[in-house]
């Protein structure tokens, strides 16, 4: 959001960017907003509460408690933003996943609203069809024995999809389902098609023939990422070069303390030697999942980075002992660090794999830098993002509903060694392609450029 919210103030709209005090306050310690501010002198930022107390853990099934309490109690406060603001607001870009909220509110300020889904396109398909999905009694999931069975009814993914593949959220047994039904999610999808548009951050080349479902069911659809690729673009376009690239790689959009000590290491490293390991900004997991990945790491004999969050490990700390052998493993080829500057690190010459959650972002900023993928999804759209990854455009490995050492260690040595030329190539031509799109000339540049100017024409019909 902040990344679309850049680009749309590189163009000189007026930006206000309304989040969460909390997230805020991460952005504040860890972001770098003075320079932002200072960079896009026309983005200003704004905050509501969340409705939880500081000491919520806010990471895995917790997250959704967040999102839910927005949902229910932020409309005054939005409406309150909206009408108060100087210059007024002429037009609202809302998170998807905030559909109903966003467009009721717009509804009774009088300004068009425009729905960004931060979700892969395949995913927000995945879900927009749902309700046919149960019509045709292709959902719901019966149980483990019908995990494989193949999903033949969302246009555009005829017979690749599986059960499992779907978003996690259609399965019975889910963590979330409690949180956050199924059915509020397909609902809140469906706002979409009240918003005069849809953004999306993916690009023509990566999901097109999804894209080409979804553009018969939306009247405006734009396609413009890989968003921080396309932001580095525009920015080295813009008419300050020297001083915007200088601030872009000065400041970022961190919610955590980065620790860049792991790029000194990487430097020491072998060309494409490496697999970084990190699984997101919210993913949890148990001390046996924990000791499982790490075992078939070590056993590859590869060297491998690996983000490991303070927050990430369920249970007790100090409850299950390291082994020796994984202590003396990580010494000799390993390095472990709480948080890294992932672009960065997936741009380094030393990466050859990431064993990633395929989270969207993650899996963006692996596609534009040209690395492999082994995908342990944790929940969400991730589930359905690993398949396309493996599938679709054959740039990795899917080792979802599995978790044991050998299977990691066959997986990690697949990419790295026995498979390395295959999956390099394609992810040296998918990298191309990515750039491509954000190039001028390029399907999501040309898409940019319709929505700022779709933007200034709701704000002219406003005024």
């Amino acid at each position: 959001m902040l990344k679309l919210a850049k680009l749309l103030a590189l163009h000189h709209l007026h930006v206000t960017f309304l989040n969460v005090e909390f997230i805020h306050h991460s952005l504040q310690c860890f972001g770098d907003i003075e320079k932002i501010s200072e960079t896009y002198p026309t983005l200003q930022f704004k905050t509501i509460p969340d409705g939880l107390p500081e000491n919520h853990p806010r990471s895995g099934e917790n997250i959704m408690d967040a999102l839910n309490l927005v949902n229910l109690n932020s409309k005054p406060l939005l409406k309150d933003i909206l009408v108060s603001q100087n210059p007024r607001v002429t037009c609202l870009i809302g998170d998807g996943y905030y559909g109903s909220l966003t467009n009721d509110v717009a509804d009774e300020v009088g300004i068009p609203v425009i729905h960004f889904r931060t979700v892969s396109a395949c995913c927000f398909w995945s879900y927009f069809c749902v309700p046919d999905l149960f019509q045709s009694n292709q959902l719901p999931i019966r149980g483990d024995e019908d995990m494989d069975r193949i999903i033949t009814g969302i246009p555009g993914m005829e017979n690749m999809i599986r059960c499992r593949d779907l978003p996690s959220f259609c399965r019975e047994n889910d963590l979330m389902k409690p949180i956050i039904p199924l059915e509020s999610l397909v609902s809140q999808t469906h706002e979409s098609l009240r918003a005069s548009a849809l953004i999306l951050n993916t690009f023509e080349d990566l999901e097109g023939p999804v894209l080409s479902h979804i553009s018969l069911q939306f009247p405006q659809v734009f396609s413009i990422g890989p968003l921080h690729a396309h932001l580095n673009t525009r920015i080295q376009e813009s008419n300050n070069k020297t001083t915007m690239s200088q601030t872009l790689h000065s400041s970022t959009n961190s919610l955590l303390e980065v620790d860049r000590s792991c790029m000194a290491w990487l430097n020491s490293q072998p060309l494409k030697s490496v697999v970084y390991v990190s699984f997101g900004s919210i993913t949890t997991i148990t001390r046996e999942k924990l000791l499982e990945i790490w075992y078939g790491l070590v056993n590859s004999k590869n060297r491998f980075l690996w983000v490991m969050r303070s927050d990430m490990v369920t249970g007790k700390e100090g409850e299950v002992q390291i082994p020796d052998e994984l202590v003396e493993g990580t010494k000799e080829r390993g390095f472990m660090v709480g948080w890294a500057p992932q672009v960065e690190v997936l741009e380094h010459k030393a990466i050859g794999g990431f064993l990633t959650h395929s989270g969207w972002n993650s899996t963006l900023e692996s596609i534009v830098a040209g690395v492999p993928m082994i995908c342990w999804p944790y929940f969400a759209d991730q589930q359905i993002n690993s398949r396309f990854v493996s599938e679709a455009w054959k740039l990795g490995l899917d080792m979802k509903d599995v978790c044991d050492r050998n299977v990691v260690e066959k997986m990690v040595n697949d990419v790295m060694i026995h498979k390395r030329d295959e999956f390099q190539r394609s992810a040296q031509r998918m990298a191309m392609l990515a750039h491509k799109s954000v190039s001028p000339g390029g399907s999501s540049n040309s898409n940019l450029d319709r929505l700022i100017q779709f933007i200034k024409s709701a704000t002219l019909g406003k005024s």
